[in-house]
């Protein structure tokens, strides 16, 4: 996990760690439970996918502690093997079971389950009878074949000759019988060529199998032939060829590895020749080449005596009962070096000219491009060195050591450090070559190889820190002591500045610093769980290394950076490696301006700190960069180079600027501010993930480049450098790039104060030009001019007697807040959906700016309608759907209404305002969370100033798409309608405002059909029950017509079906109002789209089963019939003759359509419905 906050003012940081240590399997009784009922749950789909998932998540807790499952698993397999055995069980309760074994058995591994299965003699022949019967092309039951077959490994494994049992079969006598030695083996073969897991249990149980004493003298001549034969024949270009040597191959390496070598010695030649003719390691599949190295170095072990190297270096006692008993009496175990003579009389023998080959595969495939073929070359080159001599084990490594060459890929140098790692664990890298090692280890921990636009080389680091780790457990501190020093430096830089996580929490686990002054507390400040976040990392684990360092240094830290730092990093910085050069400026510019600021403390200039050679180095990087963008500008400036190096130069110009460097009146300032400039005009043209970045770098260099150069008196402006950069910027509003006009609002937001001053009115003039144009292709300009507008008017100040031109006064906050509530209303859309929004959120923060700053200087100047305009507003967006703007419309608009120094005048029913958001629940009020926001922002429908807007915002989320939003806010909005059902005048109130929002959005489809929506489920809650009881109330008819009117010629089926159940729902009123909705239903049974006559047909039939009084009851049947029966999505001629006769038992006028005689219109139909998309009229 990453650390927590650093520990700052230089102390230890502080890491909390979180474990998931289990202390035992508290879940017995479940699973007990869980196995008992499989009996029953296996007969239903439901509760069966529902136990086999409950069992997986338990056993998925017990992955990294396994060992916790021994003392259950016997009776776990015990259970299910009752299932399994019962005669009463059926195939799926029995393939049940063994998924479940499977399960078990991949949490524990199968080597130490396999051996709990019961495997007497009178196993063996039903387990081979099971295994027989499956199907081994059935995806299905893989698990069950998977059991069987390492069941089946163990049973074969009874110590009686197989012969004996082969009398016990019972056939024909007429017909041959199979032994079972060959039905096992058989067996084993099929299974070796099958696709799914099952393969990898059928090599296992050919290695028990074939093993065995009377087989090998039977069947392991034949069955290698097989599985050369096999090999030889396969093609790893087809997927069945894959699988047929994946098979192969395994039950080899098995075979190799667990016989005895006296009875594969004589095979072994034979495998390496097959292996080297069919090419294994050149296969194109990675996990073919590592079966053949994995084959390889087992070969190699069967040519080698099974012996333990004499020669090898040895850290202690090989038995933990000496160590403890040592370590008890205070004495130590020293390292053992044997004499020469017990060396050579250990390698008095002759090593097979086959080893040789082994070996030069093994090193061969140190570099592979698969990072599991490497590490299982690297474990056979640890294993067949320690059965080599002492001298042929050292060419070995040797051999490895060759790997470290730059002229190697970091494949071979990955594998290299493997191979050390193994060799160092093992003793066998004798203390004699760590001069040789510990170098090449020191290169591999800063490995890092450029390809393209990216880099290679962070596996070889986290392997060169394995093998650190390695080293530090393999030899004495005595042995290590000359080069600890080189080691533990290396392991602190990486495990503090990599950039990859993998890496520094490698080093950190790998240290040796605790063998040098302040060992410890790096170890501990710098450990597995701090170095986890990069800003801690450089922030803060950085610096409190380094501070002891710095404290005992003889020269002070300043001149350490000035004479020695910046003397390094600006050569780098002038280099032509791109990603050196980006840092290296970086780095110069944050020193320089460090350097600023402890020569401010001291009341210093910053000359005296940094060398004159240094100033005109820092001066000249703008030079260097500048020709390189002039030579290159095609690649570079707009490239990925330029992507770097713009944001570090536009950093080193305003950390120069900071730090008020001699440069005025030089010409590197002309240099710099083309550079700016250029910039922010060609943000266009960089690709969008820095674009940002570059933008925001840009920005801040001009406003520090300004303040410092562009003032030659303080409070006052260069004046033709203000008339360039002003009119420059404002003439980029106009530009039809929308990032140039972005970068120049932001520009002109950035300027400093003197530079506005008698330049307000037109900056303002034309940031409100820029918010004003709707086009979708400048939202992003918008939202920056927004932004900038804001900032501009904090800059220049307030004050209401000032010049329009100069402060923000009377003559011009009305036009700023225009602009700013004309921004609040972008609901622009485009591919990327609702853009708007970022405007929106712009003006909100703009908003509360400028009005906080007017108000702690001139409150006076806010007028009543601006403040209610602001807060209705806000009121607005904290009602809608979007959970961040929400969000963030919501806390502008607490922080405005609660602001007391001073407040915020004419705040529209401050006291009710602040009843609903106190000042001590405020701020724990989660406006993300709809549960907690509409709650609260339902009650402003009580406040007459709020009511409109807060509906108009309510309209959006109760008619939205999201689930918890249309939840949480259609109940807040039910509760505050429930609580005014008996206020006549409140409910009249509501509906009129209901009705003005319906009226002001008419055809505007982001607010009308979310509306329909939300009536629908208001008709469906009798919220206008009172209404109801009055013959055709004014707030029905006026629905009606709105309704009437908004889907008239509309071909959005969204909305028609919306205003369906509109229409149902109204027909609880009274009234002549009641025909006029039937009518209207009537009409849309004819309507041209089928999906919608059924629609139609579907809710009148629903809402006749409600509202009963609707209709006569003589017809009621009749008509519930027709409704239901007939086929509303045949053409319209047919089922307008079944809509008339709706209309004569309902008592409605029939449709009838407009004689048009200058039209000629072969098919009527599209003027019976003229108010919803269709052409015509009616009468």
């Amino acid at each position: 996990m990453d650390s927590g906050e650093d520990g700052g003012g230089g102390g230890e940081p502080e890491v909390i760690a979180k474990t998931s240590v289990l202390g035992g399997f508290t879940e017995s009784t479940e699973i007990r439970a869980l196995i008992s009922s499989l009996p029953v749950v296996h007969e239903n789909i439901v509760t069966l996918e529902s136990a086999i998932e409950r069992f997986l998540v338990i056993m998925d807790r017990y992955q990294e502690q396994p060992h916790l499952l021994d003392p259950h698993l016997e009776w776990m397999l015990n259970l299910l093997l009752e299932l399994i055995r019962s005669e009463q069980s059926p195939p799926l309760l029995v393939h049940l079971g063994f998924k479940f074994l499977y399960i078990i058995s991949k949490v524990r591994g199968y080597k130490i389950f396999m051996q709990l299965f019961p495997h007497e003699v009178a196993d063996l022949q039903p387990v081979l009878d099971l295994l027989c019967r499956q199907d081994p092309r059935d995806p299905e039951t893989w698990e069950t074949r998977y059991m069987l077959l390492l069941w089946l490994s163990m049973t074969c494994l009874i110590p009686f000759d197989l012969s004996r049992l082969d009398g016990h079969l019972t056939s024909d006598p007429s017909q041959t019988r199979e032994p079972i030695m060959d039905r096992i083996l058989a067996v084993a073969k099929s299974y070796l060529m099958v696709t799914d897991k099952s393969r990898d249990a059928a090599s296992v149980l050919v290695s028990k199998f074939v093993t065995r004493p009377d087989v090998k003298l039977k069947r392991l001549g034949d069955f290698l032939d097989w599985s050369l034969t096999t090999i030889s024949q396969a093609s790893d270009q087809t997927m069945g060829g894959t699988v047929i040597l994946d098979g192969a191959l395994q039950s080899l390496a098995q075979l190799f590895k667990h016989g005895k070598r006296d009875d594969f010695l004589q095979y072994a030649p034979v495998v390496l020749q097959c292996l080297a003719q069919c090419h294994v390691a050149e296969s194109s599949q990675a996990t073919l080449r590592k079966l053949g190295v994995k084959l390889v170095q087992r070969l190699g072990l069967t040519f080698l005596k099974p012996r333990l190297a004499k020669w090898r270096y040895q850290r202690g006692s090989r038995s933990l009962a000496a160590n403890l008993s040592l370590s008890q009496s205070g004495s130590t175990v020293q390292a053992v070096s044997p004499d020469m003579e017990t060396q050579s009389q250990e390698e008095d023998y002759d090593i097979p000219e086959e080893v040789e080959n082994v070996i030069e595969q093994l090193l061969g495939g140190l570099k592979d491009k698969e990072t599991i073929v490497r590490w299982s070359a690297a474990k056979g080159i640890g294993r067949v060195t320690g059965r080599l001599p002492r001298e042929l084990a050292d060419e070995v490594v040797g051999s490895v050591l060759d790997c470290f060459s730059f002229q190697e890929t970091d494949n071979a140098w990955h594998g290299g450090c493997l191979a050390l790692a193994e060799l160092g664990r093992r003793g066998l890298l004798v203390p004699s070559r760590l001069p040789d090692v510990v170098p090449l280890i020191l290169k591999a921990l800063v490995y890092d190889e450029k390809r393209g636009a990216c880099s290679v080389g962070s596996n070889v680091r986290d392997a060169a820190c394995y093998v650190c780790w390695a080293f530090a457990r393999a030899y004495e501190p005595t042995e290590l002591k000359p080069f600890v020093t080189q080691i533990a430096c290396a392991l602190v830089i990486t495990a503090v500045f990599d950039r990859n996580i993998n890496c520094r929490r490698a080093a950190s686990v790998s240290d040796h610093s605790g063998t040098f002054p302040y060992g410890i507390d790096i170890v501990v400040a710098a450990d597995y769980f701090a170095v986890g976040n990069l800003n801690n990392c450089y922030l803060s684990i950085s610096v409190y290394i380094a501070r002891p360092f710095l404290s005992s240094c003889p020269l002070h830290f300043d001149q350490i950076l000035s004479n020695t730092v910046l003397d390094l990093l600006l050569p780098i910085a002038l280099g032509i490696d791109l990603h050196s050069r980006h840092g290296a400026i970086l780095a110069s510019a944050e020193i320089s301006h460090a350097l600023y600021k402890l020569a401010n403390q001291n009341n210093r200039p910053v000359t005296e700190l940094i060398s004159s050679d240094c100033v005109d180095g820092l001066k000249s990087i703008h030079q260097r960069v500048s020709s390189l963008l002039a030579c290159y500008s095609l690649s570079f400036s707009l490239g990925f180079g330029g992507e770097l190096m713009r944001p570090a130069v536009c950093s080193l110009i305003e950390n120069m600027s900071l730090s008020k460097m001699p440069f005025k009146d030089d010409p590197v300032i002309t240099g710099w501010q083309w550079l700016i400039d250029d910039t922010l005009k060609s943000l266009h043209l960089i690709s969008p993930g820095p674009r940002d970045g570059i933008k925001e770098a840009a920005v801040s260099a001009l406003a520090a480049l300004c303040e410092q150069y562009y003032q030659p008196q303080p409070g006052m402006a260069d004046p033709q450098m203000q008339e360039v950069l002003v009119s420059q910027y404002i003439a980029g509003l106009k530009s039809t790039e929308v990032l140039t006009r972005c970068g120049s609002a932001l520009a002109l937001g950035s300027l400093p104060r003197f530079m506005i001053h008698g330049k307000l009115h037109q900056i303002l003039s034309g940031l409100q030009q820029s918010c004003s144009q709707r086009e979708v292709c400048f939202t992003e300009a918008r939202r920056d001019a927004a932004k900038a507008m804001a900032q501009v008017c904090v800059t220049a100040g307030v004050s209401a007697q000032g010049g329009s031109d100069s402060v923000v006064c009377e003559g011009n906050v009305s036009a700023v807040y225009r602009a700013l509530l004309d921004c609040m209303t972008d609901y622009t859309l485009d591919s990327r959906g609702d853009v708007g929004a970022w405007v929106r959120e712009a003006a909100m923060t703009s908003l509360m700016e400028v009005t906080l700053c007017v108000v702690g200087t001139a409150p006076q100047l806010l007028s009543p309608g601006l403040v209610n305009g602001m807060m209705c507003s806000l009121a607005q967006q904290s009602a809608e759907k979007i959970d961040r703007y929400r969000a963030h419309a919501g806390s502008v608009f607490v922080r405005l209404l609660h602001s007391n120094n001073p407040a915020v005048p004419h705040i529209p029913h401050r006291e009710e305002l602040l009843a609903i958001f106190p000042t001590e629940g405020a701020e724990g009020l989660n406006w993300n969370a709809p549960s907690q926001a509409f709650p609260h922002i339902t009650q402003l429908l009580r406040l007459p100033q709020y009511q409109y807007h807060t509906l108009l915002g309510l309209t959006v989320s109760v008619g939205g798409l999201t689930e918890s939003t249309v939840r949480f806010s259609s109940q807040s909005l039910f509760d505050h309608l429930m609580l005014i059902q008996q206020d006549a005048a409140a409910l009249g109130q509501f509906s009129e405002a209901l009705l003005h929002v319906f009226r002001d959005n008419l055809r505007n489809d982001r607010v009308s059909i979310p509306f329909l929506k939300m009536l629908d489920q208001m008709l469906a809650r009798a919220c206008f029950d009172t209404f109801t009881t009055d013959q055709d109330h004014q707030f029905c008819v006026d629905l009606l017509s709105l309704c009437k009117e908004e889907i008239k010629k509309s071909k959005d089926t969204q909305k028609l079906r919306s205003a369906i159940a509109v229409f149902c729902g109204l027909i609880q009123f009274q009234g002549e109002v009641r025909k006029k909705v039937l009518f209207q239903l009537l009409l849309l049974l004819c309507h041209p789209f089928p999906v919608i006559r059924k629609t139609t047909a579907s809710q009148v039939y629903e809402m006749l089963l409600t509202y009963d009084d609707v209709i006569d009851p003589d017809v009621m049947d009749d008509v519930m019939t027709s409704l239901s029966d007939t086929n509303w999505e045949e053409d319209v001629a047919t089922v307008r003759t079944h809509r008339n006769q709706l209309c004569d038992w309902l008592g409605v006028q029939k449709p009838q359509p407009r004689c048009l005689p200058f039209l000629c219109l072969p098919n009527l139909d599209s003027l019976y419905y003229g108010i919803s998309g269709e052409r015509g009229l009616l009468r």
